[in-house]
C-alpha cells in the first residue's frame, strides 16, 4: 500500500496535577479529542503521568516506576485502538529491580507496541537530577513504522544532541517528536528567560534544517514542586515553559502554542516537501562519512592527539 502525501500530528500539551490517575485520564481524554480533530499520530509530554519528580532525589519515588509492557501501556492500546490514532507517550520503566530508564514507546493505531526508545543522555542538573533515576538508554536511535508515517522518538535532554537527530533520521524517519519538560528557575526567568526558550527552539529547528524531516517539540505547562505520593521538592519549583510547536524541513514553524495554557497542537506533515527540501538542499548527499570517525572520540586534544577516549 502506497502512503499517502500527508498525515496529521497532534502534540498535546498539559498541565499535570498531584494525582497520577487524574493526569492519565486528562491524557487519554486529549488523545481522543485530537483524533477527532483529524490527528493521525498523538505525541504525549515527557513523563505525562505525574508532575516532574526528578526535582529532589528520594528512594520513594522510584516507586513510580512500572514495567513496559505494563499498565500504562495497556490504557494508552486501548484508547489508541479506540480512537484510531498512533500514540507516543513517555513513562518511567522499571527494567529490573534497581535499573529504571525514562522510555518513550510508540503504539500503532491498532494498540499494539510499534517500539520503544530509552532515553540516551541523561542530565543532572539543579531540579534535574534524572541520573539519580535513570539509566541510560540502550536500544540505541530507532525510527518505527506507523500506519501514517515512519517517526523516531527522542526525550527532551536529546534535543540538544545533533548526532541524535542524524542517526534517527538515517534510519529513516519523517518525524522526529520530542517529548520534552522543560522550564525556568523562577528566580531565572526575568533574566535569561527568552534567551532560554529561544536556545531550546533554535536548536531544533536546526535539525529539522541539517536533516530535511519535520520535528515536534512536546512540552508541558505550569509550576510545579514535583508534588506526588503526598510530598513534594523543596524550593520554588519549576515553571515550564510550554510553546510545543511542529517545525518544517525548512525550519519554518508549522503550529505552536503559547508559554502558559493547555493546548493540543495540530499540523501537518507533509513528504512532498521532504522530498522537495532535500533535493534543493542536498545535505544527506554531500556528507562526508569517510571523514566522520572522530565524532566517535570524547574530544580531540590537540596536545595529546594521540589520544583516543572513547568513553
Amino acid at each position: 500500500m502506497t502512503a499517502a502525501p500527508k498525515f496529521t500530528v497532534a502534540l498535546v500539551q498539559m498541565r499535570m496535577g498531584a494525582d497520577p490517575e487524574a493526569n492519565f485520564a486528562s491524557a487519554n481524554a486529549r488523545i481522543r479529542e485530537a483524533a477527532r480533530a483529524g490527528a493521525q499520530i498523538v505525541c504525549l509530554p515527557e513523563l505525562f503521568r505525574t508532575q516532574y519528580f526528578c526535582q529532589r532525589e528520594e528512594l520513594l519515588l522510584f516507586d513510580l516506576s512500572e514495567e513496559i509492557p505494563g499498565p500504562s501501556t495497556a490504557k494508552l492500546a486501548e484508547v489508541a485502538r479506540e480512537a484510531g490514532v498512533a500514540v507516543v507517550a513517555s513513562l518511567f520503566e522499571r527494567r529490573a529491580p534497581g535499573l529504571y530508564h525514562n522510555t518513550a514507546v510508540t503504539l500503532n493505531s491498532d494498540g499494539k507496541i510499534a517500539g520503544i526508545y530509552r532515553k540516551m543522555h541523561i542530565p543532572d542538573d539543579p531540579l534535574y537530577y534524572e541520573k539519580y533515576y535513570f539509566a541510560p538508554g540502550d536500544l540505541g536511535f530507532q525510527a518505527v513504522d506507523t500506519a501514517a508515517g515512519r517517526v523516531g522518538t527522542l526525550v527532551c535532554w536529546d534535543q540538544w544532541y545533533p548526532e541524535a537527530a542524524r542517526l534517527t533520521v538515517l534510519k529513516g524517519a519523517e518525524l522526529l517528536f520530542y517529548p520534552t519538560a522543560i522550564g525556568w528557575h523562577p528566580a531565572e526567568k526575568d533574566e535569561f528567560g527568552a534567551a532560554q526558550f529561544d536556545a531550546w527552539r533554535t536548536i531544533q529547528r536546526a535539525h529539522a534544517i541539517a536533516n530535511g524531516v519535520y520535528v515536534a517539540a512536546v512540552n508541558r505547562v505550569g509550576l510545579e514542586h514535583g508534588d506526588v505520593l503526598g510530598n513534594r521538592a523543596a524550593g520554588p519549583g519549576l515553571e515550564f515553559w510550554g510553546g510545543s510547536f511542529l517545525a518544517d524541513p525548512f525550519g519554518r514553524i508549522v503550529a505552536k502554542a503559547g508559554h502558559s495554557d493547555e493546548e493540543i497542537v495540530l499540523g501537518e506533515v507533509d513528504r512532498g516537501l521532504i522530498e522537495e527540501i532535500r533535493r534543493n538542499w542536498p545535505f544527506l548527499r554531500d556528507r562526508r562519512v569517510d571523514a566522520y570517525a572522530p565524532i566517535t572520540q570524547r574530544f580531540i586534544d590537540a596536545a595529546h592527539p594521540e589520544s583516543k577516549d572513547r568513553k
